[in-house]
């Protein structure tokens, strides 16, 4: 049975288009990339961001050693994670979808995202569906990986807040 959530990453005093603007950024891309080395390797894949929205692919490694007692029985190697993510063109509301994959790998991690005004500016909630296919293991798995995603976007929200207070500071 898959396991979902939903991860609400708020951005106050900050627009929907100010938002999506640094998601089109290769400059935000890159230094997001930086700040997340600090935990492990990640670089930028690839980055299309058009009239037709963006496409985005980045590769996470993460060190066997660094992963859980629970999932080193089950992954042999490094894990190599493959995050693709794309985004409808701009608009009041923009919605998308992201998939991460592991070769090899013994589930799936798929979702949606929706970005959006609030009173107080703008909010991108994603909502990742975990689902691992081994029995006995799978349901303690997808909450081990919702778990470590919160805590990984919680990151992310960080490092874009920060982004965007710099890129347009409050008047």
């Amino acid at each position: 049975m898959a396991r979902r959530l939903d991860y609400s990453a708020r951005y106050p005093l900050h627009t929907t288009k100010e938002v999506y603007s640094a998601l089109s950024s290769r400059e935000y891309w890159d230094a997001r990339m930086e700040e997340m080395r600090k935990h492990s390797p990640n670089e930028v894949v690839t980055l299309q961001a058009d009239s037709n929205g963006i496409e985005l692919e980045v590769r996470h490694i993460l060190p066997r050693d660094m992963l859980p007692d629970i999932a080193q029985t089950v992954m042999r190697k490094d894990l190599v994670i493959t995050r693709k993510e794309t985004y409808g063109p701009y608009g009041p509301e923009v919605s998308g979808e992201f998939s991460a994959s592991v070769p090899a790998g013994p589930g799936t991690l798929t979702g949606t995202m929706r970005l959006f005004a609030t009173d107080t500016g703008a909010t991108l909630r994603t909502s990742p569906l975990a689902k691992v296919f081994i029995p006995m293991l799978g349901p303690k798995l997808e909450q081990m990986m919702l778990i470590n995603l919160v805590d990984l976007f919680r990151a992310e929200a960080e490092f874009t807040q920060q982004w965007l207070d710099e890129q347009h500071p409050a008047a």
